[in-house]
């Protein structure tokens, strides 16, 4: 899928939040500058969020619950975890009622969430964003995004 620019991330995210259900997780990979939190904005955006969501950098995760938006959320930026053990204390097991959105899940190694929809964005030669998914069984009827 080819993402041409921000807009196009902040509409995938508002599909993305049309389908979306408590307990899942979603992916986001790539690197820096890809447009991961873009993505994760037009999720929370659509699902009632007002004002923008602002990156979890710093913080690692940054929660959302009803009514700021129509499910929890927990929205996660490894990128500054090192050790997959040190994201033990951040409770992303116990999430089973939010829908988690984790930038740079291969933080945590191979295959942390075997369950989560998998989104990989890198840059495209052609300008904008190239978008690759990999859909586990519990993503197959929602996706591809109508």
């Amino acid at each position: 899928m080819h993402l041409p620019d921000e807009a196009a991330a902040h509409a995938l995210g508002a599909k993305l939040a049309a389908v979306v259900q408590p307990g899942d997780v979603i992916a986001l990979s790539g690197p820096l500058g890809a447009g991961k939190t873009s993505i994760a904005r037009g999720v929370l955006a659509a699902l009632g969020l007002a004002g923008e969501a602002p990156s979890p950098s710093f913080a690692i995760v940054q929660p959302y619950d009803p009514p700021e938006v129509r499910l929890s959320v927990l929205h996660v930026d490894l990128y500054r975890i090192e050790e997959p053990d040190e994201a033990l204390e951040l409770g992303l097991d116990e999430a089973d009622d939010a829908l988690l959105l984790v930038e740079w899940p291969e933080r945590l190694g191979d295959d942390p969430w075997p369950d989560a929809l998998w989104l990989t964005l890198a840059f495209d030669e052609a300008g904008g964003r190239r978008l690759t998914a990999r859909v586990p069984d519990a993503w197959e009827s929602r996706w591809p995004l109508i």
